[in-house]
């Protein structure tokens, strides 16, 4: 039975793709300034779980360009939805191979990987000062890190939700939805 955290992340994802169900790839790609268009979001999931549960633990970088073009601090971009979709689903099958493994104790490790493969990760700069060590260091733990994703989903769910709204979509879920009982 997988730990509450990764089970909690997967209903933010599920709750995400919820509230986008059924959006054309032109509303996806509308952008309500100052706020980045929904698939854009998509994209922009899928960078982050790249990032935490891909690279760090697995050492794999499936869309390397993906964090210029949807990444944090990055110009705006208007990318098509399905395209974003395809790389979500790609890249959260690949984080779950890595979060399926996880104990509890794991929870709390900091993951590392190689200074060359960070660099060639194009996930951001390279300082002189990284270069001097072997390896980077995640900032934060496993658990912290799920901690974060699940929450930047529904950050993101709730920002989507009010897009479609100014879009003028009827019948909008209401959120949050049905959940199974905790287990404890």
């Amino acid at each position: 039975m997988p730990h509450t955290l990764i089970t909690q992340l997967r209903f933010a994802r599920s709750e995400f793709v919820r509230c986008l169900e059924g959006i054309s790839d032109e509303d996806a790609r509308h952008r309500f300034m100052p706020m980045n268009c929904i698939s854009w979001m998509v994209g922009h999931m899928a960078a982050q779980e790249q990032y935490y549960f891909v690279f760090f633990p697995q050492g794999k970088v499936p869309h390397p360009q993906l964090n210029k073009s949807v990444g944090f601090g990055h110009p705006a971009t208007t990318p098509p939805l399905a395209d974003m979709w395809q790389v979500w689903h790609d890249i959260t099958a690949a984080a779950d191979t890595f979060l399926d493994t996880l104990t509890t104790e794991q929870l709390l490790t900091h993951l590392e990987q190689g200074i060359k493969a960070f660099e060639d990760s194009l996930f951001g700069t390279v300082t002189k000062q990284m270069l001097e060590q072997s390896s980077v260091r995640s900032g934060e733990n496993v658990g912290t890190r799920m901690q974060r994703t699940t929450y930047h989903y529904f950050f993101h769910t709730g920002e989507a939700h009010a897009i479609r709204q100014q879009l003028g979509h009827p019948d909008l879920p209401y959120f949050v939805g049905d959940m199974p009982d905790f287990e404890g």
